[in-house]
């Protein structure tokens, strides 16, 4: 059976898996320690493999919160631009990690949402260096992306295209989280930080700004969380599984509730 199976990957985040189940399952130690430099945060425990965001706080998960700019939506065919992220361990930032990327074609739209032209990225270091060096950086932590999802496959699939492996490192959304801890008519990363004041110096738009937004966020998510919260992967099933809250409704002022109200 495929180590990555959804089922073993349950196995490892609740009960964890018998050492010598496991390396048979995984096809022997070199392949575990690949698993690990891919990111999959495995950790030996009394002859059993476990995932260390089972055992680990919420406080004691060391998370990476990342987010990229791009020029273009599809990981296929286009590339990123620049990426920033922010390492936080028991509510504490503890590093951050930030760069252009070498880019020869930025379309004026997408120069426009970001600031980021061609002109800016041809003096930056190729993608693969990039790549590298933020795959250091990541390590084992904990991927939080606000819409995770997108930024964790279009790094992973850039990973792969410049000739490294793709990511195994859990991941966690910040815009589920926040759906479940915090009420709000909307939950895009700026309508947030107007309405909550996350961070006053954004720009948003730019990798590591973002990234730090998205920090404050998560901080402000994980000072909401029910105390049964016990570790980093109850976290990761509450932002998938608990209810979300009841979003306010928009206050929309028609013309005609206007002349009621005057009437």
């Amino acid at each position: 059976m495929n180590p990555l199976d959804p089922k073993i990957l349950a196995r490892l985040a609740k009960n964890g898996i018998p050492a010598a189940e496991f390396e048979s399952l995984a096809g022997g130690l070199c392949q575990i320690e690949f698993l690990k430099a891919q990111g999959l945060n495995l950790l030996l425990d009394k002859e059993v493999y476990r995932l260390a965001t089972s055992i680990e706080s919420v406080d004691d998960t060391l998370f990476c919160v990342v987010d990229i700019e791009t020029n273009g939506s599809k990981p296929t065919r286009d590339q990123i631009i620049e990426i920033g992220a922010v390492k936080l361990r028991n509510g504490r930032i503890i590093d951050t990690f930030e760069s252009l990327v070498y880019c020869t074609e930025i379309s004026e739209q997408i120069s426009e949402i970001t600031g980021i032209r061609v002109e800016h990225t041809l003096q930056a270091p190729p993608t693969a260096k990039v790549m590298r060096e933020f795959r250091l950086f990541l390590g084992d932590a904990v991927f939080v992306g606000h819409d995770a999802k997108f930024d964790y496959n279009f790094v992973s699939a850039t990973m792969e295209r410049a000739g490294l492996s793709k990511l195994l490192n859990r991941s966690l959304c910040t815009i589920d989280l926040a759906e479940r801890t915090i009420e709000s008519e909307r939950y895009g990363l700026a309508y947030l930080n107007d309405q909550l004041s996350l961070y006053k110096e954004a720009t948003h738009h730019r990798a590591l700004s973002d990234a730090m937004t998205t920090t404050k966020l998560l901080k402000r998510t994980l000072a909401l969380l029910p105390p049964s919260i016990a570790n980093g992967e109850e976290l990761i099933a509450f932002s998938k599984e608990a209810k979300r809250l009841k979003r306010p409704k928009l206050k929309i002022e028609t013309s005609e509730n206007e002349e009621k109200k005057s009437g």
